[in-house]
């Protein structure tokens, strides 16, 4: 079953959440582009590390033309983040990221129909580490395991991360609905995925895993 995602939802945001929106999306386009250049310092397999360097691309492409659109550059920071080492952990959080920023381009998509490449992109990289994922998971074993473990240790941590997105006074009206909806999405999108298979009624259902 395909995960439910903004797209199906028949809330849609009013223009003035726009500026709210652009703003999130230039943190969070920052914040992909840097762990994206520190991903590529990890030991990932040859095929990752290609599509990385495609990632970096499109994501820097994405972060000026946010700043374009807002007029104003996103905050430098000196080091690079960190990031898992080991390269089912790094998977996990790569393909969790891009999930919400998948949701998130969706929503964008809803005032602003003319960012449709955004959300190509946003598709793209979601699929290719779905994929990678899946891979991880077929193979069994401790990456697999490892993998299923940071999944779980992500999830934990999404709801805080989009209450901290959906933070701010236009956006407050749809907080609770957008925050319910997102999470079942990606909690669907990771059971499908195999990552969190025991729990996939309750994630269907919208409810979180058992910690």
């Amino acid at each position: 079953m395909r995960p439910t995602s903004a797209r199906d939802r028949t809330m849609r945001l009013t223009p003035d959440c726009e500026p709210a929106l652009l703003e999130r999306f230039l943190k969070a386009e920052a914040m992909a582009l840097w762990a994206v250049r520190s991903a590529q310092l990890q030991a990932v397999p040859a095929n990752v590390q290609v599509f990385l360097r495609q990632h970096e691309e499109d994501e820097r492409d994405h972060l000026r033309q946010f700043e374009t659109l807002l007029g104003h550059r996103s905050h430098e920071r000196e080091r690079l983040p960190a990031v898992p080492r080991q390269w089912p952990a790094l998977a996990v959080q790569l393909y969790g990221y891009e999930a919400l920023g998948l949701e998130f381009a969706h929503l964008l998509a809803t005032v602003r129909p003319d960012l449709a490449s955004i959300l190509a992109d946003e598709e793209t990289h979601v699929d290719f580490f779905e994929r990678e994922v899946r891979k991880l998971l077929t193979g069994g074993g401790g990456p697999a395991e490892q993998a299923r473990l940071s999944a779980r240790a992500w999830w934990r941590k999404l709801p805080g991360t989009v209450d901290r997105y959906l933070d701010g006074d236009s956006l407050r009206p749809f907080k609770d609905r957008l925050a319910a909806d997102m999470l079942a999405a990606i909690g669907r999108r990771f059971a499908g995925a195999g990552l969190l298979e025991a729990d996939q009624r309750r994630i269907a259902a919208g409810l979180s895993p058992p910690s």
